[in-house]
């Protein structure tokens, strides 16, 4: 096993397809800011705002309106400038042709070399890395890849706002064994635990944020048998050119 150098990949632009405000910087914020290091366009697309989750305190709208920023300035932690909100409802997503056809949509707007996104399959072993909405998501976004972004009679209302097909030659999923690309993420570990900070409604009075996050790094870096003290997260490839 060894690290990728994202010096040396084929990509030059890749947008993230998760459920919810946070997905990214609890799993990949650091993949994230090697991308923009490297040179990499990175685009966020977030299918949900995240209102169906806390504070529980606060009316639904102010709850997404404080989510949207907080993700906006998780992603400037790492050097994201462009996120979208597809604004789906949180808590109730299903791998159906609404969902493909907004991710089509994203997909054919932002034209990327590299789609990331969320598993499909079901972790019997984490009820918490299972939730139903990153099912969806990463069910929809790999219908979305192949064959609905690419095939100009899918969702012929896109062709119709002037979207034209686009194929995406690789996807990286997380949390999908065997995993395949590790990314050495030791240097630039501060921007992700600042990118994950910024999500202060949610990992404020929950975690400290440092040594989760160092611990699941360490972890996958000892799992795949990478160098001792150097900070990974993992993803596994599907070539879909």
């Amino acid at each position: 096993m060894d690290f990728l150098d994202l010096q040396n990949i084929a990509a030059k632009s890749a947008m993230v397809v998760v459920a919810h405000p946070d997905d990214i910087d609890f799993g990949t914020a650091g993949t994230m800011a090697s991308l923009v290091d490297a040179g990499i366009r990175v685009t966020y697309c977030l299918v949900t705002s995240g209102e169906a989750g806390a504070p529980e305190d606060l009316p639904r709208d102010e709850v997404a309106a404080l989510r949207e920023r907080e993700q906006r300035a998780a992603a400037a932690a790492v050097g994201v400038a462009d996120v979208r909100f597809l604004g789906l409802p949180d808590g109730a997503l299903e791998p159906n042709l609404e969902l493909r056809a907004a991710i089509s949509r994203a997909i054919r707007e932002v034209r990327p070399d590299l789609v990331i996104t969320q598993r499909a399959e079901r972790n019997w072993d984490s009820v918490y890395g299972s939730h139903p909405d990153h099912l969806a998501v990463g069910e929809a976004t790999m219908a979305a890849v192949y064959p609905d972004a690419r095939n100009p009679h899918a969702h012929p209302q896109l062709l119709e706002e002037g979207l034209e097909p686009h194929a995406v030659p690789e996807i990286w999923v997380t949390g999908l064994d065997p995993q395949d690309v590790f990314i050495d993420i030791t240097d630039v570990f501060d921007k992700k635990i600042a990118a994950l900070s910024a999500h202060e409604s949610q990992v404020s009075e929950r975690f400290d944020v440092e040594s989760l996050l160092r611990t699941w790094a360490e972890g996958t870096t000892a799992k795949n048998g990478l160098p001792e003290g150097r900070l990974t997260e993992a993803f596994r490839r599907i070539d879909s050119a």
